[in-house]
C-alpha cells in the first residue's frame, strides 16, 4: 500500500483544482495618493530672519529650500551633553521600546496570515479498547465483541482564495504593519524633539533664575540703602515700604521658576529611561552648551507628505481600511473548501499500514451565505464608511503637516523680530534705570520714579531670556515639523 504518498497527492490535487477556479480580489484596489500641488507653505516665503547683533542668540537664520535633513539634526545645536542625552534616550525610553514591540507584533501577524495561502495538514493517532453491544452488528469482520482499534490518520484541508479574502486580509495586515512602523518613527522623532525642547526649557529656566537672583541682589542692596537713609531721615517710610514690596514681588517669582526647573529635570530623566532620583548628569545653559543653528533646511512641499511619519501612518490606515472593504465583500460571496483524509485502521498495533487496512477520502464543498439578517451587507457598508473616514483623516493629516511647517516658519520669523524688540526694550530699560537712579541720588527724582524704572527693567530682562529661548525651541520644532530626517537614519529607514 502506498499510503505515505497519499497526502502529497492530495495536496497537489487541491492546488490544481484551486488553480482552475476563477481568482480575483474583490473590493477597491488602493492607490497611493498624490502629493499636494501647492508650491509653498505660506503666501509670502521667508528666506532669512532678522538678526540682533547686541544680544546672544541673535544671529540671523537662513532657510535653504530643498536641503535634506540630517537624521541626527540635534547635533546642529553643537551640544555634547544634548547628543549624549538623546543617544541614551533612544536606547532606554520605554515608550520607544513599546513601539518597537508593536512593530514586531504587527509583522508577525502578517507572516501568520500568509499561512492561509497553503493547505493545512494535520496528523492524528487514536487507540481504543471497546466492546460492541451484542444486539447490533459487530464492527470487526471477525464478529468479536471486544476489540482494539488503532487509527493513524493524515487530514488535509485547503481553502482556495477565489475572491481574494486571504489576499485582502494579508494586504490589510501589511498596511497595519507599515502603520506600526511609522508609529515607531513618529515616536522616535517625538522623543528626540521632546528631549531637545526640555533641554532648551531647562537652559531658559536657568537663565531666568540667574537673572532673578541678580535682580534680588540689586533690590536687596537698594533696600539696605533705603533703610539706612530712613534711619538718618533722608528717606521716607513710604519709600522703604515700596522697595520692600518690590523685593517681595521678585522673590515670589523665584519658587515657580525653581519648581519648573525641577519638573523639567524630572521630565528629562523619564525621557531618558531613568527615575527622577537618578536625574540626568547633563545640565544645559542657553549659550554655553547650546548654539543656535544658522542654516535651516526647508523641504519642498511635494516631499513633505513622504517625510512626515504621521501622514504616512494616516496613509497606511487608509490602505488598511480599503482592504477591509474587500474583506467585507468577500465574506458575502461563496466560500470553497477542499479536504482529504488518508490513514489506516487496524485491530492490532503491528497490523497498521498492512494490506487492507488503509482508507482515504476526498471532498469539496461550497458555502454561500443566504440570510443573516442583513449583517454582512451592513458590515460591508460600515467598512466602506470606515474607508471614507480614513481617507478624510489622511487629508486632515496632510493639512496639519503643512500647517505645522507654516506655523513654525512664522514663529521663527516673529521670534527674530521679537528678540530684536526684547533686546531693545532691555537696553532702553537699563538706560532708564541708570538715569532714574542718578536723578534719585541727586534729589531730582522721587523714589517712586526709580521704582517704576526698576520694575520695567526686571520685566525686560525676563522677556529677553524668554525671547532667546523661543528661537531655540522653534528651531527644533521646524526639524520635527519637516519629518526629522528619519530616512537618513539606518536604524529607522531599514525597519
Amino acid at each position: 500500500m502506498t499510503l505515505s504518498r497519499k497526502p502529497h497527492i492530495i495536496c497537489l490535487t487541491a492546488l490544481a483544482v484551486s488553480a482552475l477556479l476563477p481568482s480575483c480580489a474583490v473590493g477597491p484596489n488602493f492607490k497611493k495618493p498624490a502629493a499636494p500641488t501647492v508650491k509653498g507653505y505660506a503666501p509670502s516665503p521667508v528666506s532669512t530672519t532678522s538678526s540682533a547683533t547686541n544680544v546672544a542668540g541673535g544671529e540671523a537664520q537662513r532657510f535653504v529650500t530643498g536641503q535634506d535633513i540630517a537624521g541626527d539634526w540635534w547635533t546642529l545645536f553643537h551640544s555634547k551633553p544634548l547628543n549624549a542625552l538623546i543617544e541614551r534616550s533612544l536606547k532606554a525610553n520605554p515608550s520607544l521600546k513599546a513601539a518597537q514591540a508593536a512593530l514586531v507584533m504587527a509583522r508577525e501577524n502578517v507572516k501568520a496570515q500568509y499561512g492561509s495561502y497553503y493547505p493545512s495538514v494535520t496528523g492524528s493517532f487514536s487507540a481504543a479498547h471497546q466492546k460492541t453491544a451484542g444486539v447490533i452488528a459487530p464492527v470487526p469482520s471477525n464478529n468479536e465483541l471486544y476489540f482494539d482499534l488503532f487509527t493513524p490518520q493524515v487530514s488535509v484541508s485547503y481553502v482556495p482564495d477565489v475572491f481574494g479574502l486571504n489576499r485582502r486580509t494579508v494586504e490589510s495586515l501589511k498596511a497595519q504593519a507599515e502603520q506600526a512602523r511609522f508609529a515607531l518613527v513618529a515616536s522616535d522623532i517625538a522623543l528626540s524633539a521632546n528631549v531637545v525642547a526640555a533641554a532648551i526649557q531647562e537652559a531658559s529656566l536657568r537663565e531666568q533664575i540667574a537673572a532673578t537672583h541678580q535682580l534680588i541682589a540689586i533690590n536687596t542692596n537698594m533696600l539696605q540703602i533705603l533703610r539706612a537713609q530712613f534711619a538718618k531721615g533722608y528717606a521716607s517710610r513710604l519709600d522703604v515700604a515700596a522697595q520692600e514690596s518690590q523685593l517681595a514681588q521678585i522673590l515670589a517669582t523665584l519658587p515657580p521658576l525653581v519648581k519648573q526647573l525641577d519638573q523639567d529635570r524630572n521630565l528629562l530623566a523619564a525621557l531618558s529611561g531613568g527615575f527622577p532620583s537618578e536625574g540626568p548628569a547633563e545640565k544645559f545653559e542657553l549659550f554655553s552648551t547650546l548654539q543656535l543653528p544658522r542654516e535651516l533646511p526647508l523641504s519642498l512641499p511635494s516631499r513633505l507628505v513622504e517625510q512626515r511619519p504621521d501622514v504616512r501612518q494616516a496613509e497606511e490606515n487608509w490602505h488598511a481600511a480599503s482592504a477591509q472593504v474587500g474583506i467585507a465583500v468577500a465574506n458575502r460571496l461563496p466560500n470553497f473548501m477542499l479536504s482529504a483524509d488518508a490513514g489506516s485502521m487496524a485491530l492490532a498495533f503491528s497490523q497498521m499500514f498492512s494490506s487492507g487496512t488503509g482508507f482515504w477520502s476526498l471532498a469539496g464543498s461550497v458555502t454561500q451565505p443566504i440570510f443573516e439578517g442583513g449583517a454582512l451587507l451592513h458590515r460591508q457598508r460600515a467598512a466602506q464608511a470606515a474607508c471614507i473616514q480614513a481617507e478624510e483623516q489622511y487629508r486632515g493629516a496632510v493639512q496639519t503637516a503643512f500647517q505645522n511647517v507654516a506655523d513654525t516658519l512664522a514663529a521663527l520669523e516673529q521670534d527674530a523680530d521679537g528678540l530684536n524688540a526684547a533686546a531693545a526694550a532691555r537696553d532702553a530699560a537699563r538706560i532708564t534705570l541708570d538715569l532714574s537712579r542718578q536723578q534719585w541720588q541727586s534729589g531730582y527724582a522721587s523714589y517712586l520714579a526709580l521704582l517704576s524704572a526698576e520694575q520695567a527693567y526686571n520685566q525686560a530682562v525676563v522677556n529677553l531670556v524668554q525671547a532667546q529661548a523661543n528661537r531655540y525651541a522653534d528651531t527644533a520644532a521646524l526639524f520635527e515639523a519637516l519629518g526629522g530626517g528619519w530616512w537618513n537614519r539606518a536604524d529607522l529607514a531599514k525597519k
